[in-house]
């Protein structure tokens, strides 16, 4: 097997194993976090209706002239600070976090970090 496939299935199963744990409702909606080497970007996606209340991501023209690079831990700290003040204004205070098939360390802690100091409960 090429080792590219193989690596593509251990993600999806990675990403499949948190997704069946974790469904978004109205009241907690899921936080999905989209992590590539340039950019990282999230969604509040409420998974009963399938609409997305809120995003965020450094390709935003607000966000992209305040940093110097989309892909490091101070970018996806104050993309963390603005996804909790984009839920705040649609009136979530709660939501649980989806990494999909990431670990939870570097950027993804980096932003779920500034996301709950902001006011936001992961």
């Amino acid at each position: 097997m090429d080792k590219n496939k193989k690596l593509g299935k251990q993600r999806l199963r990675r990403r499949n194993h948190v997704r069946n744990v974790l469904r978004g409702s109205a009241t907690r909606p899921r936080l999905c976090v989209n992590r590539s080497l340039k950019h990282f970007g999230v969604q509040l996606i409420d998974d009963s209706t399938g609409n997305t209340l809120a995003s965020a991501s450094t390709k935003d023209k607000t966000v992209r002239d305040s940093i110097s690079a989309g892909g490091n831990c101070e970018a996806a700290a104050q993309i963390g600070k603005m996804i909790a003040e984009k839920a705040g204004a649609v009136g979530v205070k709660e939501a649980k976090l989806d990494r999909g098939h990431n670990k939870y360390h570097g950027r993804v802690k980096a932003f779920a970090d500034a996301a709950r100091e902001a006011g936001l409960v992961l």
